[in-house]
């Protein structure tokens, strides 16, 4: 670097012969003329020097090199005009360049849950409990302008377990979701490991492994193809394809309006299960909300029905306000009526698993749910169930507690 560089640059920050620290490169020794600015220079984090210590202040530099010491100047307040204007060229390439890295920083986004839950159950004569902790953390990679990739990693952490022998959810600790998320001309499609909701929950509330594609908005046809994951990890059925699609509507502002058909099969077509089902769900208030899912399953396997039990069936939601993780304070209730077919639950992630074992015959009763946004990012949440097998009434109990974090 040239004298007259140096103690320019060093004038430009203030550089006075005192109030800075020792010099840090072994090659600049106390008595050379340009000890002291170099010393402000790299106190104030302008140049750097080399990995073994040294200034080397009788090397070239290059045009480039120089240009990021005047950035370097630039960023600390440093009245360099002249030599940006002499750099200009390198600035503006050295700008593009920062940006770029500063573009690729944002480009994966990390979020985080964690679930404490407590759950009491009594299913018929059986009673049992489980306390756990659920983490989740989510990346989210941005592809291109159109398409992104998202994926999961889970770890459940047992810490009381009582009673009945539930398959899934145990310890452990795995990447359970994996997908891309984008548009093909007007359809959003996503594709790879995810969740779909499939009447309102009340058929297949899980993971398949294959691609859903929507399109519309106030009139919405979607559609999806795949493996029922759940039913083949958790459950051992036979059952190893589903396809299904549906029909939306926006009534006005406040109501919509679905129709669904939803197939599970075995390639042998041993095991299939038809569910149509209609859902209309709409605001009669600004806070009250109404709805109701009719289903019809056909299906005729004993692994799913028993002989005699009905197809037909429904579910009534009412909902009061809402709990918001953004509004400390908000809170929400909902209460739901069960009249459900036999045939129709084949995964429905009730919270503390109410409804197992009962949907070969069909289940009916209530269930209560209220939550409440304690500061932001962090909900209590508690559920109520109360239901009993439509054929044979066997009950089943439930009650749910969890405190959520987001972050």
């Amino acid at each position: 670097m040239k004298k007259s560089l140096v103690l320019a640059m060093a004038m430009a920050l203030g550089v006075t012969a005192s109030a800075y620290a020792a010099n840090p490169f072994t090659d600049v020794p106390a008595g050379h003329w340009a000890y002291d600015s170099i010393s402000k220079l790299a106190a104030a984090g302008v140049i750097e020097g080399y990995g073994d210590d040294t200034f080397r202040g009788d090397r070239l530099m290059t045009r480039f090199e120089m240009a990021q010491i005047v950035a370097k100047a630039m960023a600390k307040g440093a009245n360099v005009d002249k030599l940006a204007a002499e750099f200009a060229d390198e600035l503006e390439r050295l700008h593009v360049r920062v940006s770029a890295l500063e573009k690729n920083s944002d480009n994966v986004k990390i979020t985080m849950q964690a679930r404490y839950s407590m759950e009491n159950t009594k299913f018929g004569d059986n009673k049992a409990t489980r306390n756990r902790l659920r983490t989740r953390i989510w990346f989210n990679g941005k592809v291109n302008d159109t398409w992104n990739y998202m994926g999961r990693l889970e770890n459940t952490q047992e810490f009381h377990r009582t009673g009945r022998n539930v398959s899934g959810g145990e310890e452990g600790t795995s990447f359970n979701r994996a997908m891309l998320t984008g548009r093909l001309g007007g359809v959003k499609v996503t594709a790879g490991r995810q969740d779909v909701f499939l009447g309102d929950g009340n058929v297949y509330d899980g993971v398949i492994d294959g691609v859903y594609a929507s399109y519309g908005d106030k009139i919405n046809i979607s559609g999806y193809y795949g493996k029922p994951t759940d039913l083949a990890d958790n459950y051992g059925w036979t059952l190893d394809k589903t396809f299904g699609a549906a029909l939306g509507f926006k009534l006005g502002k406040k109501a919509n309006l679905s129709v669904a058909y939803d197939k599970f099969k075995e390639d042998a077509d041993a095991d299939d299960v038809d569910v149509i089902s209609a859902n209309l769900y709409g605001k009669l208030a600004d806070k009250f909300g109404l709805g109701v899912l009719y289903m019809h399953t056909n299906t005729d396997n004993p692994a799913h029905i028993v002989d005699g039990a009905s197809k037909n069936g429904f579910v009534v939601t009412a909902d009061i306000a809402g709990a918001s993780y953004a509004k400390p304070g908000s809170w929400g209730f909902s209460a739901k009526y069960y009249y459900a077919p036999a045939g129709s639950n084949l995964q429905h992630t009730m919270c503390g698993g109410a409804s197992d074992g009962l949907h070969t015959q069909g289940y009916k009763g209530y269930s209560l749910s209220g939550s409440y946004t304690v500061a932001k990012n962090m909900m209590y949440t508690m559920q109520w169930f109360d239901l009993k097998g439509r054929e044979d009434g066997v009950k089943n109990k439930a009650w749910w507690n969890e405190f959520q974090v987001r972050f």
